[in-house]
């Protein structure tokens, strides 16, 4: 195996065009049929290209699919998303995480619609200029909708590459050398198949465990393969221990049995999303219910309920519990009845959040 400084100027292992026709074959074979992916024969829309690489970054196939098909069927044209209000598209989005990601689509599509005449610019650079369209999304979006020979590479791609070139380097270091060599593999004809091909084969074939080499249209010129170290790649830096932060949510309820929500600051974690109130999150232990009563949306005969809430973030995890209190003259605010907070742009905790309130109270 070639020494890690040798690896910036070796080739990949084997003819560029014959690795690309053997990636092509296999896939024209296995591809995945999946919501937002044409037909063959089919031109792809652009439109449901960039949906579906927004929805999926950092999430997996099969928690996208129903959102994608749900957002297809009431927006089904980039205008029609772009003439939406936001918090429908924010409850739309609800569950689906990295709640930045739905405000940013909101404003990439009426940056389409307004500027661009519906149609998505077809090159990286433009791409790259509109909302929430990164390195990534471009060259996905320049390549599967458009033709273009880009080099397009998420988690499933690195590992795929890190694995033929038996690259050591740790990720994220080992990127732009993985990225080159990348670059070099992508056919002048078939970029977006090619690229929806890496994609399915990193997906169901070169897996993180177990990968299936037997099946690999790549398994001869796979140099990991070959040294008997494809589970080992790619390595990764070590990250650090997730902290754990600690609050008191509270569950406010009116006599009509509604409950307070408020909306969340534009910037920062579940930027604009609807909430319920709550202490800040801290390290440490578990506030005392004492403590944070000046965080409480108004002055009432607050309790704490049994159990605890959890959640993970990308960067820590969180524990809340929650307090619950009747206010006979309930402060101005949204007021939602349980059986509606559907309706309302809540992320994932919150929903955790209004599921335990009401099995404890349930039981009191």
């Amino acid at each position: 195996m070639p020494a890690p400084a040798d690896l910036a100027n070796t080739p990949v292992p084997a003819d560029a065009g014959l690795l690309s026709r053997l990636l092509l074959a296999w896939y024209d074979r296995h591809a995945r049929r999946l919501a937002w992916r044409a037909r063959p024969g089919e031109a792809a829309d652009p439109y449901r290209v960039w949906l579906s690489e927004i929805m999926l970054q950092q999430t997996t196939v099969a928690a996208v699919d129903a959102y994608f098909r749900d957002f297809v069927v009431r927006w089904p044209r980039v205008e029609d998303l772009a003439a939406a209000r936001l918090d429908d598209v924010l409850t739309a989005w609800a569950g689906l995480g990295y709640y930045a990601r739905a405000r940013n689509l909101h404003r990439c599509a009426i940056a389409v619609a307004g500027d661009h005449g519906g149609r998505f610019p077809e090159d990286e650079a433009a791409l790259k200029r509109l909302p929430g369209i990164g390195d990534y999304t471009a060259a996905a979006i320049a390549a599967i909708a458009f033709g273009r020979p880009a080099a397009v590479m998420d988690g499933n791609v690195e590992r795929v590459m890190a694995r033929l070139l038996a690259d050591p380097t740790p990720l994220p270091a080992a990127k732009p050398r993985l990225k080159a060599a990348l670059r070099r593999l992508v056919p002048p004809s078939r970029p977006g198949d090619f690229a929806q091909a890496m994609m399915d084969l990193g997906a169901v074939i070169c897996t993180p465990r177990k990968p299936r080499c037997v099946l690999c249209p790549w398994q001869q010129p796979c140099r990991a393969r070959a040294g008997g170290m494809a589970e080992a790649l790619p390595t990764k830096v070590e990250k650090a221990e997730r902290p754990t932060r600690r609050g008191v949510a509270f569950w406010a309820m009116a006599p009509t049995g509604a409950v307070l929500l408020r909306r969340r600051p534009e910037r920062g974690l579940l930027g604009g999303m609807m909430e319920f109130p709550s202490s800040p999150w801290r390290t440490g232990g578990m506030p005392d219910l004492g403590e944070v009563l000046d965080h409480a949306p108004a002055v009432g005969q607050w309790r704490l309920l049994g159990g605890r809430v959890r959640h993970t973030f990308t960067h820590f995890h969180l524990e809340l519990t929650v307090a619950a209190a009747c206010l006979p003259a309930p402060p101005e605010g949204i007021w939602v009845l349980p059986e509606a907070l559907g309706d309302h742009a809540l992320p994932t905790l919150m929903r955790k959040v209004a599921g335990h309130a009401i099995a404890q109270l349930s039981r009191s």
